[in-house]
């Protein structure tokens, strides 16, 4: 799933994809994921749940959030991602409250919920109001049964988020640890540590991480030359992108590419 944090493009976004690793990221849109095949871990903030097929979560816009597959067992995922326009009268409440728990298990998922979901999946580009109607079926169908808070602002300036937030911002672009740290205020040394203690792994890692999340999407989902997807999810040549790529998904972009569209086709048959 690619951590866009500016909206742009269309309206909504529809993704059917694998499961697999996502870096923790966050976007002004809301993000619906119904697990279709296996099970899935979605985290929020520091918390991990656990879903299986059936299950529905709901992400709020501006919420860090990431994916876990810890299963053998390759388990796939629909997600339906909307702008703040898109959401009508549910918008002020979006960004006021946070849920309790963001995962309602398969036998709390309202039947007007799957339906508006499966509806999304199988018209893969849906008319704007159609699918600003689904949408709002969603969020009616889903918010009362999520137990809201209001959120905590109080952690606006967290450096995790504010982190976070920069590179789901910049990732597209020359991005450096050192640019980066000069733009939060705050040591390069301070900023690693960040990266190393609560991302596990390292500033290049992380932002080629979500670089990759991002062009696999667009492998799986557009027609785009791969020379048009590596340069726009930043990454400086394709001899870069392939040697990363490979050494993630051990295939090369294109025969990702293939592969995935493969298994799409024989699910659907």
């Amino acid at each position: 799933m690619y951590p866009f944090y500016e909206a742009a493009g269309p309206d909504i976004r529809l993704i059917d994809k694998e499961s697999e690793h996502t870096a923790p990221h966050l976007h002004r849109a809301m993000e619906f994921v119904y697990v279709t095949r296996g099970s899935l871990e979605l985290g929020m903030g520091r918390e991990l749940y656990h879903m299986e097929e059936g299950d529905l979560g709901i992400v709020f816009p501006d919420m860090i959030h990431h994916y876990q597959a810890f299963s053998k067992e390759r388990g796939r995922a629909f997600y339906v991602i909307a702008n703040p326009g898109v959401c009508g009268v549910f918008g002020e409440e979006l960004l006021k409250y946070a849920p309790e728990n963001p995962v309602l298990p398969k036998e709390k998922v309202p039947g007007e919920a799957v339906n508006a979901m499966m509806c999304l999946k199988w018209t893969g580009e849906p008319d704007p109001v159609a699918g600003q109607a689904y949408v709002q079926i969603l969020l009616a169908k889903c918010i009362p049964l999520l137990g809201l808070t209001e959120r905590n602002r109080q952690g606006s300036g967290d450096l995790v988020e504010q982190s976070v937030a920069y590179v789901s911002a910049h990732f597209r672009e020359p991005v450096t640890l050192e640019g980066m740290a000069l733009e939060l205020g705050v040591s390069r040394y301070v900023l690693s540590r960040v990266f190393s203690g609560v991302f596990h792994t390292n500033f290049n890692r992380y932002v080629n991480e979500i670089r990759l999340s991002y062009a696999c999407d667009l492998l799986e989902c557009t027609e785009r030359s791969i020379t048009e997807i590596y340069m726009d999810a930043g990454f400086e040549s394709q001899r870069t992108f392939n040697r990363v790529f490979r050494e993630a998904y051990r295939v090369t972009p294109r025969e990702y590419r293939m592969r995935q569209r493969e298994k799409l086709l024989a699910g659907k048959e």
